[in-house]
């Protein structure tokens, strides 16, 4: 039997992305849940000033709702012109939370008079897991790159068409989801986390 995991997130897009990359590296052994299974949990507010704290924030409160392990991800993406903003405002950073569309325009406004070679920029993630008995892992990945002039691609979510990976000429909303998992911050965080995820998982009974 396969060992249930909630993943603490109401994004599609990374429900999506957290299963197809799990599946792969541990074929049959995760049952990977969603919270939209649990009608009653309410979606934590990310208090946190860092990554890691917004992601155990939201893993914490998931497994003690559930009972069950959990395993949350904060991420964002953070621009050297900008002082590493968005951060971890990224999915708020025009005003309203998960407006893609909004935030990506805003950071492109904010660096119209940045010049090509100062638009360095990364894409950071913090993956958590926490158990039902206290014990917890986190992981981290990046995703270097910069940030292009105008939004191209309709692969991905989020800032994707924006985003030029380093070492590729399109924009990670050009790449497919396969090559998205092998280098993105989320799948670099993610395949990170898994051995612990799959051995820990294991000693549940």
């Amino acid at each position: 039997m396969p060992k249930k995991l909630v993943l603490a997130t109401r994004n599609s897009g990374k429900i999506i992305e957290f299963r197809r990359i799990l599946e792969e590296l541990a074929p049959g052994e995760i049952e990977l849940i969603g919270v939209d299974q649990f009608p009653n949990l309410i979606d934590v507010e990310e208090t946190g000033t860092t990554f890691e704290e917004n992601s155990l924030l939201k893993a914490r409160y998931t497994t003690r709702a559930t009972g069950l392990p959990a395993i949350a991800d904060d991420s964002g993406l953070c621009v050297d012109a900008l002082d590493g903003a968005p951060g971890i405002f990224s999915a708020r950073w025009a005003g309203k939370h998960g407006d893609d569309q909004a935030n990506l325009q805003k950071v492109l406004d904010q660096l119209k008079d940045v010049p090509d070679g100062k638009r360095g920029a990364y894409f950071l993630c913090v993956t958590s897991l926490v158990l039902p008995d206290g014990r917890e892992h986190v992981a981290e990945g990046r995703f270097e790159g910069s940030i292009l002039r105008a939004a191209i691609g309709t692969n991905g979510f989020g800032y994707d068409p924006i985003f030029q990976p380093e070492g590729l000429a399109i924009s990670s909303a050009q790449m497919s989801a396969e090559d998205k998992d092998l280098v993105s911050h989320r799948g670099k965080s993610l395949r990170a986390i898994a051995p612990h995820v799959i051995h820990l998982l294991s000693t549940l009974r």
